[in-house]
C-alpha cells in the first residue's frame, strides 16, 4: 500500500502545548500500547504499519515539521518536504511526484491521501487498505473515497452523497462544507461524511497535477513550489471528477481538532504535576511545567500549562483560542529536532536560558555565532564537544563556554540534558552560519 499522510497545521488549536512548530498531532497525550504516552502520529504510523507492515507511508508536509516528524518517528517513514504552503492539492501533487520520481512506483500503483491526525480504531486502517484495493481494480473508479457514517449533521465536513447504500457505491454529488439544516437534508439522503481520505491510480492525480500546473517532474515542481496556486484538492479535483466511488465506513472515527474534542480521547484526566480536588467535575488538566498545579472546584474545564504559556478555559470556549494565540505567538519555547528537543526557560535582555535533550548518538550542527557568546553545563549524561576543531570528552558538572565566533558541537555518547545560557546585545536565530565537520 502506498500511502500519503497529509501533516498541516498552524499549532494554534492545542495552545499552549503546540505552537508553529509543534501541531497539535506531535503533541504526546494520547496512551500507547507500552503504557507511555504517544502523540497521534505516533497512534496512526502504529495503526498502520499493524494492518500493512510494508506499507510505503509518504508525510507531506512544512518544513518546520520535519525535525519532529524525525524526532518520533525516526527513519520509518519518507518525508516529502514542502518549500512553502500551498494547500492540499499542489502538496499531493509533489508527493506523487515524489513517489514516481524518486520512489519509481508504477503508474497503475493506488495511492491512499489521509490526514495524518484521525483518532480511529483499527478497523479505520483495514478500510483504507480496503479503499487501496478498490483504487488499484481493473474497472476502478478514477477516485475511491471513504465515506463515515455521520452521526450528526455538522457544518465542519464535506458531505459525499452516494447512489446507493451499498459499501460501495457510485457518488451523484460531492458538496463542500454545508449549513446544518442543509447537512441534516442531505443525511436523509444517505450522504456520508467526508473525513478527506481518497485513493486513486497514480497515473491519474500526475494527469490531473499536469493538467493544472506547469511542471517536468519532481525536482521541477519542488523548485517552482512557490508558482503554484493555492487549491484544496476537493475544489481542484474532486468537485470536477465525475467518476467517484465512496466506500462507506461505519467505525470509530473523530475529528480531534481543538481542545474540547481532544480532551475526549485524552489518557487521563490529568497529565503532569497536578492536583484536583474531588469537586472537580469534566476537567482535564495538562501540566508541561516543572512546578505544581492544584485546581479546586473546576467545571468542565481545559487547563494547559508550558514553557510557551498557560491555558485556561471553558471547554466549548476552547475552540475560539485561535484569535487569541495570533495575538500572543512569538518564537516557540518547546521544539523537538531530529537529534532531541530545546526548551527555552528565561529570556532577559541580555540573556537567554535554554534547556537542551540530545538523544544518543547524535549532535548538534557545528556552526558559530557572531553576536552571543554561549556556555553549556551538562547536567546528565556524557559526551564530546568541539570548539574549532578540539575535542573534549564531558560529564555531569563540566561547564563548557564558547565565545563569539568559535565553531562548535556537541555530540552525545549517551543520552545528554544540558543548559545553555545565550550571553550577548543581539540574540535571534537568525545568528547562526554551519560548517561540514570532520572528525
Amino acid at each position: 500500500m502506498n500511502l500519503i499522510l497529509l501533516s498541516g497545521g498552524s499549532g494554534q488549536r492545542l495552545w499552549p502545548l503546540s505552537n508553529n512548530i509543534r501541531s497539535k498531532q506531535f503533541v504526546p497525550l494520547l496512551r500507547g500500547e507500552n503504557g507511555e504516552y504517544e502523540s497521534m502520529v505516533q497512534r496512526v504510523y502504529r495503526q498502520i504499519t499493524r494492518e500493512d507492515p510494508n506499507a510505503r507511508i509518504v508525510v507531506a508536509t512544512a518544513k518546520r515539521q520535519v525535525s519532529t516528524i524525525l524526532n518520533q518517528l525516526g527513519d520509518k517513514v519518507d518525508v516529502c518536504v514542502e518549500p512553502c504552503r500551498r494547500d492540499t492539492f499542489p502538496a499531493i501533487a509533489l508527493a506523487c511526484s515524489y513517489l514516481a520520481d524518486v520512489r519509481g512506483v508504477g503508474p497503475e500503483e493506488p495511492v491512499v491521501v489521509c490526514p495524518v491526525d484521525p483518532y480511529v480504531d483499527d478497523s479505520y486502517f483495514a478500510a483504507v487498505h480496503r479503499l487501496a484495493e478498490l483504487a488499484g481494480a481493473d474497472d476502478a473508479a478514477n477516485l475511491t473515497l471513504m465515506g463515515v457514517e455521520p452521526t450528526y449533521p455538522s457544518a465542519k465536513y464535506g458531505y459525499i452523497i452516494p447512489e446507493t447504500a451499498d459499501a460501495v457505491s457510485r457518488v451523484t454529488a460531492f458538496k463542500e462544507k454545508p449549513d446544518e439544516q442543509t447537512a441534516a437534508e442531505y443525511i436523509a439522503k444517505g450522504a456520508l461524511w467526508n473525513c478527506g481520505v481518497f485513493a486513486f491510480k497514480l497515473k491519474y492525480l500526475l494527469q490531473a497535477a499536469h493538467a493544472r500546473m506547469d511542471f517536468k517532474g519532481f525536482a521541477d515542481l519542488q523548485q517552482n513550489y512557490d508558482k503554484q496556486k493555492k487549491i484544496s484538492f476537493d475544489y481542484a479535483v474532486v468537485e470536477q471528477e465525475p467518476d467517484i466511488r465512496a466506500a462507506r465506513f461505519a467505525g470509530e472515527w473523530k475529528d480531534v481538532g481543538s481542545w474540547n474534542t481532544f480532551a475526549e480521547v485524552m489518557a487521563d484526566p490529568a497529565i503532569g504535576k497536578v492536583l484536583m480536588d474531588d469537586t472537580c467535575r469534566d476537567t482535564n488538566v495538562v501540566n508541561q511545567l516543572n512546578i505544581p498545579i492544584i485546581c479546586m472546584g473546576c467545571q468542565n474545564m481545559v487547563i494547559a500549562a508550558s514553557s510557551d504559556g498557560i491555558l485556561v478555559s471553558d471547554k466549548q470556549r476552547s475552540s475560539h483560542i485561535k484569535p487569541f494565540v495570533e495575538q500572543v505567538e512569538g518564537e516557540a519555547r518547546f521544539a523537538e529536532k531530529s537529534w532531541g528537543s530545546f526548551t527555552v526557560l528565561d529570556v532577559q535582555p541580555e540573556a537567554t536560558t535554554i534547556r537542551i535533550v540530545l538523544n544518543e548518538g547524535h549532535r548538534l550542527s557545528y556552526h558559530s555565532h557572531e553576536h552571543r557568546d554561549e556556555v553549556w553545563t551538562i547536567v546528565t549524561g556524557t559526551g564530546r564537544t568541539v570548539i574549532d576543531g578540539t575535542v573534549r570528552r564531558v560529564h555531569p558538572g563540566d561547564v563548557v563556554t564558547m565565545p563569539a565566533g568559535a565553531k562548535h558541537t556537541l555530540i552525545a555518547d549517551t543520552a545528554l540534558q544540558v543548559v545553555e545560557v545565550q550571553i550577548g546585545e543581539e540574540i535571534n536565530v537568525a545568528d547562526k552560519t554551519k560548517f561540514e565537520l570532520n572528525l
